[in-house]
């Protein structure tokens, strides 16, 4: 058939995949024996798109396997297709009706195929995933620490906070090196620190969480991370415009790095007083200086000039 879609939903253990919406189901193991029985029968089928969901890393070996094999790919947000089964009346769920629900959503929806991160890119993410895990702990533990009464639990809470310090620097030389070794990501990331408020940890998040900086326009990288206002409005009620969604961890970065804009960077210093003066709340005129920090950095990114407050 003609503009054939492909659902596959992930497991760890297996790989239900729906061909078509209403057509064959097949269940293989998600190993390289049962990807390779995948790819045999996508090859048969030469789908126009396959679609995943994003399953924190388990779908990674079966997408970068579909694009080595020329077939189109989209990893998409869980919670958007389980919005879209809900929106069509299945409120059921299991392996197989996701599988159908994504061959459905890859109808209906169409969504865009965007390219795998490479291998480098991968593993400067994991890094950066295991250093924000490090610093979670290692803010909870101190916490502990603080209402801790016993001497032996204050030392064994002491004992592993120096531990988590230690892996902290660790991880911090493991991102340093893969940076290093990196000339383009070197180039990259030497571009984005000129802008002032630009620190280390918001760069390489960017370089590796963000690899469409530079590619997209200013609204769909806005909305893309999370930081564009949504209209809310029916009838004649004007609801108040907010932020949500996007990819938190780019955000996280991004706030603080407004944070730190808005005191030592002259363009988003007069953007925030501009907004305060206006009457406009603190934590709005924050949003939209990250907003503006974002329009800056993919222009900077696309034009691969280096920051200039003209």
């Amino acid at each position: 058939m003609a503009n054939q879609y492909v659902g596959i939903d992930v497991a760890k253990a297996t790989l239900d995949v729906a061909i078509g919406s209403d057509g064959e189901l097949v269940q293989v193991e998600n190993n390289e024996a049962g990807i390779a029985r995948l790819l045999e029968r996508l090859g048969e089928v030469e789908p126009t798109l396959v679609v995943l969901e994003a399953t924190g890393g388990y779908e990674t070996v079966v997408a970068g396997a579909i694009v080595g094999r020329g077939i189109a790919v989209a990893v998409v947000n869980p919670r958007q297709v389980r919005d879209f089964a809900k929106a069509t009346g299945v409120l059921a769920k299991t392996d197989r009706i996701d599988a159908r629900v994504l061959a459905r959503f890859a109808e209906a929806v169409r969504p865009e195929p965007r390219p795998l991160p490479t291998a480098e890119a991968k593993e400067l993410e994991e890094y950066l995933s295991r250093r924000r895990q490090l610093v979670d702990m290692l803010t909870m533990e101190k916490n502990r620490q603080s209402i801790a009464t016993t001497e032996r639990m204050k030392k064994s809470l002491k004992k592993h906070i120096d531990w988590l310090e230690e892996a902290l620097r660790r991880a911090n030389d493991d991102i340093d090196k893969a940076i290093r070794n990196s000339p383009a990501w070197r180039e990259q990331e030497d571009l984005l620190r000129s802008m002032p408020g630009i620190g280390p940890v918001s760069a390489r998040t960017m370089l590796a969480e963000l690899p469409e900086l530079g590619r997209l326009n200013r609204k769909k990288i806005a909305a893309l991370v999370g930081v564009a206002p949504l209209n809310r409005d029916s009838g004649t009620l004007q609801g108040s415009r907010t932020c949500w969604g996007g990819r938190a961890s780019v955000r996280q970065v991004l706030y603080m790095a407004a944070v730190t804009a808005v005191r030592c960077n002259p363009v988003i210093r007069r953007t925030y007083a501009a907004l305060r003066t206006r009457g406009k709340k603190h934590k709005v005129a924050l949003v939209a200086c990250m907003r503006k920090l974002l329009t800056i950095l993919t222009a900077m990114v696309r034009d691969q000039r280096r920051w200039s407050p003209s």
